[in-house]
């Protein structure tokens, strides 16, 4: 068999694979995704990392520290430090005590931060609410916890590889 039909045999067998159709189309979405709700993240003056941020800290069963952040994320500390430190400087966050751990703050979102949270909020729930024209709520619903059980199984499976790039330690 020549190279070129090893080559081509190996990239049919990866466009069929389901996992691999699976990753395409999440970053294709995430594509669309930014660009749909583009006008929120510029309306907020926030940067991309501090608006993930931002919603993570809000989204979060509890305050979070910036390395729970990180792993919620799937980002390393130090890119979700940066985020937190220029949202600290900008009045969105505060930093409080963790009765957990002396040197690992939580965050909670300020007055300021709440207001801001709130006003992209209701500019994306509108944009939310136009687009559930073209598919049901209810088949979002479904296809988000898809996400979460495909999400969940891929960082338990990162975390059981010891030569996964997992080295991150958020």
């Amino acid at each position: 068999m020549t190279r070129a039909a090893a080559s081509d045999r190996q990239a049919r067998s990866l466009k069929s694979h389901p996992l691999v159709q699976l990753v395409d189309e999440v970053a294709r979405l995430q594509g669309r995704l930014q660009s749909v709700f583009a006008e929120v993240q510029q309306g907020s003056g926030l940067k991309t990392m501090e608006d993930l941020v931002l919603n993570a800290i809000v989204e979060a069963d509890h305050p979070p520290t910036v390395p729970q952040i990180g792993r919620s994320l799937g980002h390393p500390r130090q890119v979700i430090q940066r985020a937190v430190n220029s949202l600290l400087e900008e009045g969105y966050l505060e930093k409080q005590p963790n009765p957990d751990h002396k040197r690992a703050p939580i965050f909670t979102l300020t007055g300021k931060g709440q207001t801001l949270k709130q006003r992209s909020d209701v500019q994306a729930l509108e944009i939310a609410d136009a687009f559930l024209e073209r598919i049901a709520g209810p088949r979002c619903e479904e296809l988000a916890l898809g996400l979460k059980e495909v999400r969940r199984a891929m960082e338990a499976f990162a975390r059981e590889r010891p030569s996964s790039t997992n080295g991150r330690r958020g």
